[in-house]
């Protein structure tokens, strides 16, 4: 069989190759040409990456990240083989032992405590892992408990919740359609930084600039005048936090000026639409000036040319959903997109057709079981239950405090709780009150260096990906397969492996137990639930037989289920009963990926609410509107509030460990306006003192006038200057958390989302 990795450029001598891949490591789903050389004695080493000018997605564009996966692979600080700490000391053991030590210890937890002692945070890495993404149920599964934590719930819960009430699945996220629409309106977001994020976009800055070159208006609103902001036709400079009743104030003006337009296709569809102008008919652009710093005429200019633009799109990220009000300003997102008619059409926010299928293309169309949240609590402080997992900044709590149920043991695959929760002290010391626990993850970093024992999967040039879950949120339906690039070290199990061992280990199994047996039932479950489905293209037929064929050859593991997944999605080929259909095969032809289109009008087949409609006011969201209500007479008179921000190089804290891209200048450093720092008595480069009610921290100063007065930045995901961990390029790089100073106790209530950004702070020099 041909491989992506088996491709050769036509004037490749016997020396090189190159194999091209979907680069994992951040939302935009880049392709990579990967040139490798064979040394000596016949490996093969990554020579160069560069973008692939073929992908039929990104067209050759390229970050500075992406071509770090040599470095990464490389990194000499990467584990190869398992730690167990044995007297404070994480010493380096061979599988086998490790496996041991994690089935002893696990059994003991669970025989004395109970299940329910055990909890697990699944970090963001697991979004860029195929792997990880296809056999992490089975692990939350095997653990038997409902302690369930993940990075979700400091990034874009509250977007999911709002299109979980609005459409009836949280994964029915609209997304701008950047490709055809005339105006953007973008809040919270710096794309140029991020490359887009709930928006997989390759090229998302020469996207933006494109809407500009074809006579559009890009608007960015933001605190900062980030580059995003810089390359814009306007930058709106907003107080932090208060991003929900600026978007409630353009729905008023919508409303009450006459031109909210939902348009026959929308109108026919929504519900609610009385209750939801009556709920903002109070957010005046007058009465919220003061909270927004936003003059009402600029308010009621923008909402008119929302309204008169040939299409337009509203699109919002981290700024919007790490506040206090996250879920209601997404929610008001979707409304306005609603409210001008732009909602479902080409130009304005669509619904991607995922290639691999997903919650809102099985199943019945048109309607569903809709979406809830509180099928449980936390012990403490009773937070409910969303998607299935709590808030992760009451993992602390949970751990620290006694009683019955209290969590005695953690399991945490790839991520970094300790730096990018809130109040990062509280769980740095709850990690050290547990009995035990595992972690699978390549590094020993901030977190992990608490791990009992550390299981370490291959490097991302090992694994082979697919974008099961970003894809979902794409602004073109392509598909495109990386098979591994390099081979496996000797005895390292692939991370589904580990993955669905530790799952069977949590189950009873033993330290020899084969994880070849949650592959298979994983891989059932997936048939059984494709041939009970009424819409699909393998409705009614015998699940073992697809078993079967799809298992021939061999193939297993995650690629197995991805074929399964794409031969029974909308574009597949249904097992033979939609012949030229796609295949994980076909896709390994293609080794440029698959372009499936643009996005189409998907209402009302998109929608899973027990109504079959759009609710444009549930009840939780409209409540929520007296909170915010309420709230406004604090945004207005706070003094000074924090910010994050996110830097083009860095992607959360897990890539600080390659030298080429912490490089050249400091940044973690505290942005400041000229004028606060005359206030404040601050130095260009001198060290200023951050306190807020949950802690303090010391960062340079950085002045720019890019920041609204009032307002100061420091970036996420720094702090690196702990004992115990090994990553001596972080460590020289360390900088501060910002999360010392963000609350465990503020959360939006409605997601269980962190405050991360809009905190009260006190400034001054150090």
């Amino acid at each position: 069989m041909t491989t992506r990795a088996d491709q050769a450029t036509p004037d490749a001598s016997p020396q090189t190759r190159a194999a091209y891949r979907t680069c994992p490591l951040c939302e935009a789903g880049c392709g990579l040409e990967i040139t490798l050389r064979t040394d000596r004695s016949g490996g093969a080493r990554v020579h160069r990456i560069r973008g692939d000018r073929d992908d039929v997605f990104s067209h050759g564009f390229i970050c500075p990240k992406g071509s770090t996966l040599k470095q990464l692979d490389e990194d000499p600080d990467r584990l190869r083989r398992p730690r167990v700490r044995r007297d404070g000391v994480h010493v380096e053991v061979s599988w086998d032992e490790a496996w041991e030590e994690v089935a002893r210890r696990l059994h003991a937890v669970v025989a004395e405590h109970g299940a329910e002692s055990l909890a697990v945070y699944v970090g963001n890495p697991t979004a860029h892992s195929l792997d990880a993404m296809l056999s992490s149920r089975a692990l939350l599964t095997g653990l038997g408990t409902r302690n369930r934590f993940s990075a979700s719930t400091v990034d874009q819960m509250p977007r999911h919740v709002a299109s979980g009430y609005l459409f009836g699945s949280p994964v029915t996220v609209p997304v701008p359609d950047l490709d055809r629409t005339d105006y953007l309106l973008v809040l919270g977001a710096n794309p140029y930084a991020s490359n887009g994020s709930l928006c997989t976009a390759p090229d998302f800055p020469g996207r933006l600039a494109a809407i500009r070159e074809r006579g559009g208006k890009l608007v960015v609103v933001d605190p900062r005048r980030s580059r995003t902001a810089e390359e814009s036709d306007e930058w709106i400079a907003i107080r932090p936090g208060s991003d929900a009743c600026w978007l409630a104030a353009i729905a008023n003006v919508l409303v009450a000026d006459g031109v909210a337009d939902l348009g026959p296709h929308v109108g026919a569809h929504a519900a609610g639409l009385d209750a939801l102008a009556a709920a903002v008919a109070w957010f005046t652009p007058e009465r919220v000036a003061a909270a927004t710093g936003i003059e009402p005429a600029v308010t009621r200019r923008i909402a008119h040319e929302l309204a008169g633009a040939p299409t337009a799109g509203v699109y919002g990220r981290i700024g919007t959903t790490t506040t206090e009000f996250g879920t209601t300003a997404s929610w008001l997102i979707d409304v306005v997109n609603v409210l001008t008619g732009n909602l479902d059409r080409p130009g304005g926010a669509m619904f991607p057709t995922p290639v691999a299928g997903g919650a809102n293309t099985r199943g019945r169309r048109g309607s569903g079981r809709g979406f809830s949240v509180g099928r449980g609590r936390t012990r403490v402080s009773g937070h409910p239950e969303v998607m299935g997992e709590y808030p992760v900044s009451a993992l602390a709590e949970e751990i620290r405090t006694p009683g019955d149920g209290q969590i005695r043991g953690l399991v945490t695959v790839a991520g970094n709780p300790v730096l990018s929760t809130p109040n990062d002290g509280g769980l740095d010391e709850a990690l050290d009150q547990l009995e035990l626990m595992i972690s699978v993850d390549m590094y020993l970093n901030e977190t992990t260096r608490h791990a009992d024992v550390i299981l370490p999967p291959p490097s991302q040039l090992q694994r082979g990906h697919y974008d099961v879950l970003l894809m979902q949120f794409a602004v073109r339906n392509v598909a495109n397969y990386s098979a591994p690039v390099l081979p496996l070290e000797p005895g390292q199990p692939q991370e589904w492996e580990i993955i669905s061992k530790l799952a069977m280990i949590a189950q009873g199994a033993g330290a020899d137990a084969d994880p070849a047996v949650v592959d298979d039932m994983a891989l059932a479950s997936i048939l059984r639930s494709a041939v009970r489905d009424e819409q699909s293209p393998v409705a009614g037929r015998d699940p073992d037989e697809l078993f079967a064929e799809v298992s021939a050859g061999g193939r297993g593991g995650p690629e197995r289920m991805l074929d399964a997944m794409l031969r029974t999605g909308p574009f597949g080929d249904g097992f033979g009963a939609e012949p030229g259909g796609v295949t994980l095969d076909e896709l390994l032809d293609h080794p440029h990926g698959k372009d499936f289109g643009p996005m189409v009008p998907r209402l009302p087949e998109v929608l899973r609410t027990p109504s079959g409609r759009i609710e444009l006011a549930p009840p939780e969201l409209l409540g929520d509107l007296d909170r915010l209500r309420a709230a406004m007479p604090d945004l207005a008179r706070r003094d000074m509030v924090l910010v994050g921000r996110r830097h083009l190089r860095s992607n959360n804290s897990w890539m600080h460990n390659v030298a080429v891209l912490v490089k050249g200048r400091p940044r973690c450093t505290l942005q400041v306006h000229p004028d606060d720092a005359v206030r404040f008595g601050l130095a260009d480069g001198a060290p200023a003192r951050i306190r807020s009610r949950a802690g303090e921290v010391v960062a340079p100063v950085e002045l720019t006038d890019a920041i609204r007065p009032g307002v100061v930045s420091l970036p996420h995901g720094w702090g690196h200057d702990v004992e115990g961990v090994e990553l001596r390029v972080a460590v020289e790089h360390a900088g501060v958390s910002s999360n010392v100073l963000s609350d465990p106790d503020a959360i939006d209530p409605l997601s269980g989302t962190s405050v991360l950004n809009g905190i009260a702070v006190e400034i001054s020099a150090a």
